[in-house]
């Protein structure tokens, strides 16, 4: 059983930057990262693999969110800039159980964190 826990959320204003982190309590595989709105399902954000830092992101935050890891730290990172008022959520971290791609499916991850909250005020 892995143990993901996220920190780094908070409140900034609309245009801000911040940087969300995941530390897993052991070895991960493909990991992700996704958001929660009121009111909303909880919609895919990012995707990095394992080995090859290959990524996926959400039309909704390509050219603004990075997602990046250290794997000699379990460790995985959201840079996000450009926040917008939509991007407020509660942003989950979740990790894949076994080898493979990166997945934009919230089904295929077998871990999650209990989230952080991110506001952006307009």
């Amino acid at each position: 059983q892995v143990q993901l826990a996220e920190s780094g959320g908070g409140l900034v204003q609309a245009g801000g930057s911040l940087r969300l982190s995941c530390a897993a309590s052991g070895r991960t595989f493909t990991m992700g990262w996704f958001r929660q709105a009121p009111e909303k399902e909880r919609d895919f954000v990012a995707t990095i693999s394992w080995i090859g830092g290959n990524t996926i992101y959400a039309d909704s935050v390509k050219g603004r969110f990075t997602i990046s890891r250290d794997n000699g730290k379990n460790t995985v990172y959201l840079q996000m800039d450009s926040l917008k008022s939509e991007d407020t959520a509660i942003y989950y971290c979740a990790a894949v159980a076994h080898w493979g791609p990166p997945s934009t499916v919230g089904a295929d991850y077998a871990y999650w964190g209990q989230g952080t909250q991110v506001s952006v005020s307009s």
